[in-house]
């Protein structure tokens, strides 16, 4: 376990994103209470990576390890995508012939609380710090690197859960209250040394007034990444955790105004 040792404010949208995955996890642990088994809790970190579940307040001595596994490829994740379908599992046979007191929606609570989302930061053209044009679009995309699945997955003896956090969206917010836009994937990126107008993304906004007058001189846009959480357990468990976990991660965008050249004849 990791101590605190001090205290720090957090930024709003950490704050949202820590509601919704802590409503998450609520669901997580309702699965597991709805069920007709004692509740569960595993402490990490012990010798030789191991843990031993609690289950009703008794020590199952039944070698366990969390093993965390993110998939590559630059498609839109999912379940069975991106890699996913080949992540591997860890952990180790239990000493005993016993079959362990554990159950894959018990062990699913570890493996959601091991599970960390990113926040993904997209890039833009013009690039961040770079003021646009009105009139002109705005792009926006997330390195094919970043989008991907991630997947934790925890055993104990024959018995394993995995939670899987696969993007499925992106979202750009403009700010004032400005209509927003989302797309599919994780966007296209600008390529700076082609024509423009060879060039097409269903991820971009086009402001038509400039920043100026707003906070810093800037648009306070934010762009949204939804998630799809799913888990899947020994004896065929799994289902569906959140549908759509949503993300954020604030941008200033700085709009000028077009000057028209005039040129004498």
């Amino acid at each position: 376990m990791r101590a605190v040792t001090g205290a720090r404010r957090r930024p709003a949208g950490a704050t949202r994103r820590l509601v919704s995955l802590l409503a998450v996890l609520a669901l997580a642990a309702g699965v597991a209470a709805t069920q007709a088994e004692p509740a569960a809790a595993s402490s990490f970190g012990q010798a030789g990576g191991g843990c031993n579940p609690y289950v009703a307040g008794t020590l199952i001595p039944v070698p366990c390890a969390a093993s965390s596994w993110s998939g590559g490829g630059s498609g839109v994740g999912g379940v069975g995508g991106s890699g996913v379908s080949g992540a591997s599992r860890g952990g180790w046979a239990a000493n005993t012939t016993e079959t362990p007191a554990v159950t894959p929606r018990q062990l699913l609570v570890t493996a959601f609380g091991e599970l960390r989302i990113p926040h993904l930061t997209p890039s833009t053209a013009p690039p961040r710090g770079h003021a646009g044009l009105v009139g002109l679009p705005e792009w926006f995309w997330m390195s094919a690197r970043d989008w991907h699945a991630r997947m934790v997955t925890v055993t104990a003896g024959p018995v394993w859960a995995a939670v899987t956090a696969a993007p499925i969206g992106l979202t750009f917010r403009p700010g004032v209250g400005l209509s927003p836009v989302s797309c599919a994937g994780p966007g296209m990126a600008y390529k700076p040394y082609e024509p423009s107008t060879a060039q097409h993304t269903d991820c971009s906004y086009t402001y038509l007034r400039s920043s100026t007058g707003q906070p810093g001189n800037t648009y306070q846009a934010s762009t949204t990444v939804t998630w799809l959480v799913t888990w899947t357990g020994s004896g065929g468990a799994g289902g569906v955790l959140a549908a759509a976990l949503p993300v954020s991660v604030g941008i200033a965008v700085p709009i000028a105004q077009g000057e028209a050249l005039v040129t004498s004849p």
